[in-house]
């Protein structure tokens, strides 16, 4: 199936990619995907987790593969189905699912937010749900996933301790990420590193409405002096959020800081086109702090 289907910069819309287990849909991100390929067999790994099924060398490249069934609590997968081959957070890891139904192009927009009922802010799996054609699709949060399984993947506060004792700075910062786990993380780390100012928003949309509001009432200075935004979120996304700032007389010379686990080739240069001022990739924290200093003059 081709995955290689390119928007346009800040559209606001995405490519969801349907796929099955035990009967339902999920979906991922098509911007998340190297290619989708029927299963083969892998080399079990000693004392793994539960969920990861082993390793195999597709052209020579080391892939990890996963059962998404075990995951999501459903049993084991049968030696059958397919393996979607991803590449996110500078890692490759191949997820083995049933079947793949299809893509859908769709908007920020039409993502519904589950609620407490459906997932727990900070520990569930679930980041966003699509209706399409009568049915649900529930989009899977990969990054908490792959993190759950290896902690090491995930952000680590303690890479702020290797920028050493650090000054207290007031500069306002505002952040966009939806996930509740990663949007604390980043705010603690920000503060352990000295940023205090911080305002956090859970998507573009409600960032931009701060914007906004600063903007009209002339206290964007006062409010805001960077920007960090995730690419991924409901209502609003990261690019598009990068496009209406950049766009805009008034706001255009706030330095925007992409900050996702989608930062590759194709993503960077998206970025690089929509004008924003740095992007890394979300282990980075400490990369993330320096570079906040760049932007902002700070030495």
């Amino acid at each position: 199936m081709d995955t290689k289907i390119l928007l346009e910069n800040g559209t606001n819309e995405l490519e969801v990619l349907e796929f099955t287990l035990d009967g339902n849909s999920y979906g991922i991100n098509v911007a998340k995907i190297r290619e989708i390929i029927p299963y083969q067999a892998v080399t079990p790994v000693p004392n793994a987790h539960p969920s990861v099924e082993g390793v195999f060398m597709p052209r020579e490249v080391m892939i990890t593969a996963i059962d998404l069934k075990n995951c999501l609590q459903r049993g084991q997968s049968e030696p059958q189905g397919l393996f979607i081959i991803t590449n996110f957070n500078e890692l490759n890891i191949a997820f083995h699912v049933d079947t793949v139904i299809g893509i859908h192009r769709v908007s920020w927009t039409e993502i519904i937010k589950p609620d407490g009922t459906i997932s727990n802010s900070e520990d569930g799996i679930a980041t966003g749900i699509i209706k399409k054609d009568g049915k649900l699709i529930i989009i899977l949060d990969f990054e908490k996933i792959v993190t759950d399984i290896s902690p090491e993947t995930g952000l680590k506060i303690t890479d702020i301790d290797a920028l050493g004792e650090r000054s207290r700075n007031e500069t306002p910062i505002l952040i966009a990420e939806d996930s509740a786990l990663l949007n604390k993380l980043i705010v603690e780390s920000l503060k352990k590193a000295g940023y205090v100012n911080i305002s956090h928003t859970e998507n573009g949309q409600e960032a931009w409405d701060y914007l906004s509001q600063w903007k009209a009432e002339g206290s964007i200075d006062k409010n805001c002096k960077c920007v960090i935004t995730d690419i991924e979120m409901p209502q609003m996304d990261g690019h598009r959020l990068t496009k209406l700032i950049k766009s805009d007389d008034v706001l255009k010379s706030l330095p925007v800081v992409i900050f996702s686990s989608l930062i590759n080739d194709e993503m960077r240069r998206k970025g690089e086109q929509l004008g924003a001022d740095a992007q890394l990739t979300k282990p980075e924290i400490g990369n993330l702090v320096k570079t906040i200093d760049e932007v902002l003059g700070i030495q």
